[in-house]
């Protein structure tokens, strides 16, 4: 990954994140907190695993402070869906921030990963991928489940971000 990828897709991830959130918000709330058969069940669950995942992924790419809690938790990490919105707006901007100083993309990076039970190390630049990977990932199933909802997110091809 290089650092004018990393600065393409963490607008990327922002933009996409407005649109689903905007699309989610036209719903009523037990639209977004029914379980409409998602990894993570609901639009707001899958969006709160989304918020955790990427803080988790930016405390060991940056200076972040850890989320509480393992995958399990992540559904519930933010169940208010004003601070869910706050929190991802913040942290949307906080990796176009870490994105725009070409973050530490060199290099390995060790952790302890929960997924594989186990101290994993691999490069930073993977790792930088595999969040906007997994970003895509769960959003599109979010789109899936507010077109199922009746709600229109906007585009998502990335040539089309403004």
């Amino acid at each position: 990954m290089t650092p004018e990828v990393a600065r393409t897709m963490a607008r990327y991830n922002a933009w996409q994140n407005r649109s689903m959130l905007a699309a989610a918000e036209t719903l009523e709330p037990e639209a977004r907190e029914a379980d409409l058969g998602a990894f993570f069940g609901s639009i707001r669950a899958t969006l709160s695993h989304l918020l955790w995942a990427d803080r988790m992924w930016m405390s060991r790419l940056s200076d972040w402070e850890r989320p509480a809690g393992g995958i399990s938790d992540s559904p519930s990490h933010e169940t208010d869906w004003a601070r869910l919105r706050e929190a991802r707006a913040a942290a949307d901007e906080g990796i176009v921030s870490w994105a725009d100083g070409a973050g530490a993309l060199d290099g390995p990076l060790s952790w302890w990963s929960g997924a594989a039970g186990r101290e994993v190390t691999r490069p930073r630049g993977l790792c930088a991928l595999h969040m906007f990977n997994h970003q895509t990932h769960h959003r599109g199933q979010v789109h899936a489940m507010l077109t199922a909802a009746g709600a229109r997110p906007g585009d998502t091809d990335l040539f089309l971000m403004p």
